[in-house]
């Protein structure tokens, strides 16, 4: 089934890059990097506009062998992209059911991971379109609204559960669920809208978004999964740090909502660059291509997908 989506490779985006020799240690990070920002030179870079009429277009994942799916919040349908083609996977639906309105997602072990939250659920999606629950329940509540999820090393899934976008209520969690038996635990609450969730390539850190405080945490892993030493990794003022994907390099790319931008961030918290998008409301982005150097990108401002060539390879969540 098609939605008669538009594929347009010809069109180009000229972005501009933002460079900044910033750097600071962790506890300074969020003070610094407004300043540098601010202090940044342009040059030109380029984006290409690969499918749009898309609904609110969220939660790009790279299966490994060729394709991209990606959410449209508000669409009622799953997008695949293949062969340069982009096509209707999956169309929202209450009986059977397949999904309600899905965001984030992650493509493991061949399977489609989906934060429904609509359903306040997480869901697992064959190849061939099947829907099962993963996920649905913490202490007998559905979840409030998945947002972003990323596996660990071991198969444990972790994923961001927001409510209430808001400074004084702080009702957002993260959750993990287990790979050998899915106990589902929470691992964090008290959040402000937590949203793009990412391990360091190295599997030691876990980094998320807290949006409603313009930043992205850290995390330590304990040995038995749980987290510890939050601490704020970079402030990023102008905007909601949404969506966050990882280089090769460790360097962290950072959808900015808001604020026209994706930044790019380097290990001991400096902004290397600031890449401008098509539009103000960048949500998501995810590595992928036969060698992981293509950069994909939501955009909603523009209802979008686009792509450009990365310096290095992606890591997959």
């Amino acid at each position: 089934m098609n939605f008669f989506l538009n594929i347009n490779r010809g069109l180009v985006f000229a972005a501009l890059i933002l460079f900044s020799n910033c750097a600071s240690d962790s506890d300074q990070t969020a003070n610094k990097s407004a300043g540098s920002v601010e202090a940044a030179n342009a040059s030109q870079a380029a984006w290409e506009k690969v499918v749009d009429g898309l609904n609110f277009p969220e939660g790009p994942a790279w299966d490994g062998n060729g394709a991209l799916y990606f959410s449209n919040c508000y669409g009622g349908w799953i997008t695949k992209l293949a062969h340069g083609r982009a096509d209707t996977f999956l169309l929202a639906q209450p009986s059977p059911f397949s999904f309600d309105k899905t965001n984030g997602m992650t493509v493991h072990n061949g399977f489609l991971f989906a934060c429904d939250f609509g359903k306040g659920a997480i869901l697992k999606i064959s190849p061939e379109g099947e829907t099962e629950m993963y996920a649905s329940a913490f202490e007998g509540q559905a979840f409030n609204r998945p947002n972003d999820l990323a596996f660990d090393n071991a198969g444990n899934l972790y994923f961001t559960d927001p409510k209430t976008y808001s400074r004084e209520i702080l009702d957002g969690r993260i959750f993990r669920v287990r790979a050998n038996d899915h106990t589902i635990d929470m691992l964090a609450d008290s959040l402000g809208f937590p949203n793009g969730i990412a391990f360091s390539h190295d599997g030691k850190q876990l980094y998320v978004c807290e949006s409603a405080f313009e930043r992205v945490l850290r995390f330590d892993i304990e040995p038995d999964g749980g987290l510890a030493n939050k601490e704020v990794f970079i402030t990023l003022p102008g905007g909601d740090p949404d969506g966050i994907a990882f280089d090769r390099e460790g360097n962290l790319f950072v959808a900015h909502f808001g604020g026209g931008a994706v930044y790019i961030i380097a290990p001991d918290g400096a902004i290397r660059q600031k890449l401008a998008t098509p539009g103000a409301k960048p949500t998501n982005l995810e590595f992928g291509g036969e060698d992981l150097q293509t950069l994909y990108l939501t955009e909603v401002e523009t209802n979008a997908l686009y792509q450009m060539r990365a310096n290095h390879a992606g890591t997959l969540r």
